[in-house]
């Protein structure tokens, strides 16, 4: 009797425990089925993450990379122009010189609305001809060069075909204009450079820069 009543009651424990663990997996499916699946993230246009220099301002020359967000026909490589202005579809002439890109994406977009549905409209620079230094004096080339293909006075020296025979090596010096139209002068030996004497002297160039080489 006592082996008999113990196996009723093991019995009656293992449909217990059966019964909460079937519950527990029926609550937890219920839950599953219940809870609406992530929605995707909407898309979002190319020109939603984007960086720009507020300092660069556009200048005649340079080359812009325009791009209007799914009206592939509006986006195109531009020039701007001698007159400051370039030109595209729908929207015609604009000005274009002067202004940062974001300036210009922003006009662009007004100027679109009458044809686009919400445009969204990017300016990169993809060139730039407007920032220029010159060179002059005793160099195979002087003239006025584009400071994007020289950034620095060796730069600048090379560029404009080197040194002629007669050239001051160690009086090499650049004008540089301060905002407040004062005139700097940075000297730059280039025979103690060329020994590693003083590198920090092959300054980086600035916009307007002048090197003179006596």
């Amino acid at each position: 009797m006592k082996n008999c009543f113990e196996r009723k009651v093991q019995t009656g424990l293992l449909l217990v425990l059966l019964a909460v663990v079937l519950s527990g997996e029926l609550a937890l499916h219920g839950q599953s089925a219940a809870a609406p699946s992530a929605p995707n993230p909407p898309a979002q246009p190319a020109s939603a993450n984007r960086a720009h220099d507020a300092s660069f301002v556009i200048g005649n020359d340079d080359v812009l990379a325009i791009s209007v967000w799914k009206e592939p026909e509006l986006s195109k490589s531009v020039p701007v122009r001698s007159d400051g202005k370039i030109s595209l579809p729908l929207v015609g002439e604009i000005q274009a010189t002067g202004r940062t890109p974001l300036q210009l994406e922003q006009e662009l977009s007004t100027k679109l609305q009458s044809f686009v549905n919400s445009p969204e409209v990017t300016v990169i620079v993809e060139e730039i001809h407007s920032k220029k230094f010159n060179i002059v004096g005793e160099v195979a080339k002087p003239g006025s060069y584009s400071i994007a293909q020289a950034a620095t006075v060796m730069d600048a020296i090379a560029m404009a075909g080197g040194f002629r025979d007669f050239a001051k090596k160690t009086g090499v010096y650049i004008l540089r204009k301060a905002p407040d139209g004062s005139q700097t002068k940075i000297g730059f030996n280039y025979k103690d450079f060329i020994k590693g004497k003083n590198p920090d002297q092959n300054v980086k160039l600035e916009p307007n820069d002048t090197i003179i080489v006596p």
